[in-house]
């Protein structure tokens, strides 16, 4: 069974988002797709499309935040990589049944509206990993 149906979005900690839209439209040739407040996820959130991909520049909302967080011990930069699925809680009892360890037990609602669990950079050797799906249709 094919879990993964490709990379949906690169996420990228920054510490204005004001300030890197403009950077990173100009230096992929991208434009803003979408943005939002996330609040379930303590982030403003923009989505930038590149060709056939996409960016989200993660901006906390508060200090203690997990991106904030991220941004205090680590600095701006690639915070996760997203890759989209059918269906999230399949996938996440999938990985559960395999012992790997998750961050979300279930989904919750992401940017676009979609999908999202985290599954736990222990599990991937250092990479945090999101799952995405759309189940709006």
């Amino acid at each position: 069974m094919k879990a993964v149906n490709g990379v949906h979005h690169i996420g990228i900690a920054v510490d204005d988002l004001d300030a890197s839209i403009p950077v990173y439209a100009a230096l992929f040739g991208s434009t803003l797709e979408h943005r939002d407040t996330v609040e379930e996820q303590g982030v403003e959130a923009a989505s930038l499309a590149a060709g056939i991909s996409r960016i989200e520049l993660l901006a906390p909302l508060a200090p203690d935040t997990p991106v904030g967080r991220f941004l205090a011990s680590r600095g701006p930069g690639l915070h996760h990589v997203a890759f989209e699925v059918a269906d999230v809680a399949l996938e996440l009892d999938r990985l559960r049944r395999d012992g790997v360890r998750l961050i979300d037990e279930r989904p919750r609602r992401g940017l676009f509206g979609l999908q999202v669990a985290f599954v736990h950079p222990e599990a991937t050797g250092g990479v945090l990993a999101e799952f995405v799906s759309d189940d709006r249709h």
